[in-house]
């Protein structure tokens, strides 16, 4: 079963070209000011230039407002815009509304009672991020190297959108976590660095790698 890997958090073309290399499906810029891996729109620019055509490219945002959106949009070539926010399933069809663009909606879990949010949002977003809920009081809404307990999602019905799995994910835990799961998809960001916003070209390689040979439940 073929495996498609997000590399998330990209800043420089080096980390692009890694992320090209290894055979990743998705590359993602972040566009928010508290990340170590927040881009300007000149940089999200002139790295989405680098991108080989037939990887998508996704805006990472964060409760943006329609000003920031209409900024980032015309500035940079996209294919996906991730909403990694509070943004209501409300919000997320307005977006996909006003920019013609494919949502991919991050969801939060930490525990059993989070999954409940996942179908609030199946029916309007293009895709979801199952990610790790942030501790109480985190600046970054994801990318704290974090992970939930995968058997949540074990054994259960899928939903009706594609899905990507993300949160603490690395090159040494990804097989298991599609094991354990079944996902499809999975998105890496702090796990392949080598320090914050600068990714590790070998780390990158090893988890594309890890997440193919991976066998997830049928």
């Amino acid at each position: 079963m073929a495996i498609a890997v997000k590399v998330c958090g990209l800043t420089r073309p080096e980390d692009v070209l890694a992320a090209a290399n290894a055979g990743a499906r998705y590359v993602g810029f972040v566009f928010f000011p508290k990340s170590p891996r927040h881009l300007s729109l000149d940089d999200a620019r002139a790295l989405a230039g680098e991108v080989p055509v037939g990887i998508a490219k996704v805006a990472l945002t964060v409760d943006a407002d329609d000003a920031l959106l209409d900024a980032i949009t015309e500035a940079v070539p996209l294919d996906m815009v991730q909403l990694h926010g509070h943004e209501t399933p409300d919000r997320v069809a307005e977006v996909r509304s006003r920019y013609g663009l494919p949502v991919m909606k991050a969801i939060g879990v930490r525990d059993a009672a989070d999954l409940s949010e996942i179908d609030r949002y199946a029916g309007v977003a293009d895709q979801l991020l199952i990610d790790a809920k942030p501790p109480e009081g985190a600046v970054l809404p994801g990318g704290n190297g974090l992970a939930f307990d995968w058997r949540l999602l074990s054994g259960r019905k899928y939903w009706t959108v594609p899905w990507m799995l993300a949160g603490g994910l690395t090159p040494d835990n990804v097989a298991e976590a599609i094991r354990l799961t079944g996902a499809r998809q999975v998105d890496v960001s702090s796990g392949v660095e080598a320090a914050p916003g600068r990714k590790d070209a070998e780390r990158v390689a090893q988890f594309v790698a890890s997440a193919e040979s991976a066998h997830s439940p049928s």
